[in-house]
């Protein structure tokens, strides 16, 4: 078995469109996940339970269920109810919605380990509910749980080959359908590098971060 170059030739136009398509599903589907896990952390601790209740139903229901089987509900079952999504939407729609409730897990723990003479001081300060979230309790948590929240954003680019599943095709998407029209390897082992070329300089960087948010 010859690695053939010509073959990483061919392949690099559709590379590069399964790159663009992976960055931008990593980009929205992060920013989605981040600030809806927010939102269902800090409702989970709502004193209304008719916040509380449903927030951690839908939450544990999500969580409960396969990340390729939401893409397909989203993408074959959603449209019979309302407008269809793209492919690409579709996947980033997943992945966020997905990831929201582990993310959510994350800023629990961190809201949780704010100590509860903060809640006193914010209390004995007479600062409204709002004001003790944004001012007192989140720039703390947050900050504690941001190289967590960094090792989601890793597992959503190792998962973001399931798109391929409702035709959006990214790195591997694409280097499947090359290999398997040309019956070639070399586009899967280019896949396979780049995977780690964006993978791992990610970890080493939330390492460093942890090292110094720690101190």
């Amino acid at each position: 078995m010859n690695w053939n170059w010509s073959h990483v030739d061919d392949f690099m136009p559709l590379f590069w469109d399964g790159v663009e398509l992976t960055l931008k599903a990593l980009l929205f589907g992060t920013l989605i996940a981040f600030s809806l896990g927010l939102v269902w952390a800090v409702a989970q601790r709502s004193e209304k339970k008719w916040i509380r209740w449903p927030v951690t139903v839908v939450t544990e229901f999500i969580r409960s269920t396969p990340l390729l089987v939401q893409l397909f509900f989203l993408f074959y079952v959603v449209p019979e109810w309302g407008p269809s999504m793209s492919p690409l939407t579709t996947g980033i729609v997943g992945l966020g919605l997905h990831y929201s409730t582990y993310t959510s897990e994350v800023y629990r723990a961190g809201i949780e380990g704010v100590p509860a003479g903060q809640w006193e001081a914010a209390t004995a300060l007479s600062l409204s509910k709002r004001r003790t979230w944004t001012a007192v309790i989140l720039p703390q948590a947050v900050r504690r749980v941001i190289p967590a929240l960094g090792n989601y954003v890793i597992i959503m680019l190792k998962e973001s080959p399931q798109m391929a599943a409702i035709g959006a095709l990214d790195m591997l998407g694409q280097a499947q359908g090359y290999s398997q029209a040309t019956f070639t390897y070399e586009a899967i082992s280019v896949v396979g590098v780049a995977f780690i070329v964006i993978a791992y300089p990610a970890s080493v960087l939330l390492r460093v971060l942890e090292r110094r948010l720690v101190r």
